[in-house]
């Protein structure tokens, strides 16, 4: 049976060593002063910022994001020994062009993201998120109108908070996707469907992508209304504007403290394929030095109480592991073909 309560438990990360991208630490100087090891009078000088800016995009309530952004800051400040301010922008594309104008220089972001913050920004993607013991995830599709897109009986799991969770089409026992896909066949090009972010790849790229294998629709002609976040796209659905949406699995989980019947009101039918987790990357522009002091800093928070905490409550992320570029190359083929339909 499916684990009810999935975004709920909060693991330590295990101590991870992070491949080190060069740099000694010691003090750069500049022009015909001494150099330091390694460098030559070849070598141009990166002078890193005084303060930094880490930027995230809403998943849940937009006041409570702030409130737990400027913790995180605080926190990873703390352990970096550098202040951080943080930034929360109305969508991915608006983080990757604060990465690009260097307004931002520590982003958060999903994986279809994070490969645009290298390719159009310069961006170095250095740590992927970890939840449940693993580095992928995928979209679910859910709905208010189970008799039309379950294809089967709605199974009703309880919660240990005692809220209950509607699933069908074998979503309650898959622990990966994609799952539940002849229902996808019934959505026609006209159906309305709550979507998450124009940049969102469980909120868009992947779904939509599937749409178009499954149910051979025009991925750029769907009638969609992108919510602006995970727990806004559910709530469309709960409301009834619209009769089926996406989000990331089990994003239910952010909504139900307010709505303890939302696992009820929205009934999940089907899954994606696995799509890489979310991920941090830090401006290219910053000396190798500073880059993985971040990412060992971020980390080093992470193996924290508080920091695990701090680190559920934005993103519900369970641990940091360094960055596959090679599975992240799968995102980027998706938003490639994408772009091309």
């Amino acid at each position: 049976m499916k684990r009810a309560m999935r975004w709920a438990a909060v693991g330590a990360a295990a101590a991870l060593a992070l491949t080190a991208c060069g740099g000694s630490g010691d003090e750069e100087t500049t022009g015909g002063e001494d150099m330091t090891d390694g460098e030559t009078s070849g070598e141009e000088t990166v002078e890193d910022p005084d303060t930094l800016v880490l930027g995230l995009v809403p998943s849940q309530e937009m006041d409570s994001l702030v409130e737990d952004a400027d913790q995180l800051g605080t926190l990873i400040s703390d352990e970096l020994g550098i202040p951080i301010e943080t930034t929360v922008t109305e969508s991915y594309a608006a983080l990757v062009t604060a990465m690009q104008t260097g307004q931002a220089h520590i982003g958060m972001f999903g994986p279809i993201a994070l490969v645009q913050a290298a390719d159009q920004s310069g961006a170095e993607i250095v740590l992927q998120s970890v939840r449940f013991g693993a580095s992928t995830y995928h979209t679910q599709w859910f709905t208010n109108d189970p008799d039309t897109y379950c294809l089967d009986e709605v199974v009703e799991v309880e919660n240990e908070d005692g809220s209950t969770y509607t699933f069908c089409n074998g979503t309650d026992e898959a622990e990966t996707g994609p799952a539940g896909e002849d229902a996808l066949a019934l959505i026609e090009q006209d159906t309305p469907i709550s979507m998450v972010d124009a940049s969102s790849a469980s909120g868009y790229y992947y779904p939509a992508t599937q749409l178009e294998r499954v149910a051979e629709l025009d991925p750029l002609s769907l009638n969609t209304q992108f919510a602006g976040g995970h727990p806004n796209s559910i709530i469309n659905v709960a409301s009834g504007d619209y009769p089926v949406g996406v989000s990331f699995d089990d994003a239910r989980n952010n909504v139900v403290e307010e709505n303890p019947q939302i696992g009820e009101e929205v009934t999940v039918f089907a899954y994606s394929d696995e799509i890489p987790n979310d991920g941090v990357a830090v401006a290219g522009d910053l000396s190798e030095d500073l880059q993985q002091r971040i990412a060992d800093a971020m980390v080093a928070v992470m193996e924290t109480e508080e920091g695990a905490q701090v680190y559920d409550d934005v993103y519900s992320i369970e641990g940091l592991v360094p960055a596959d570029l090679d599975a992240l190359d799968a995102a980027r083929q998706v938003e490639a073909n994408f772009a091309g339909l």
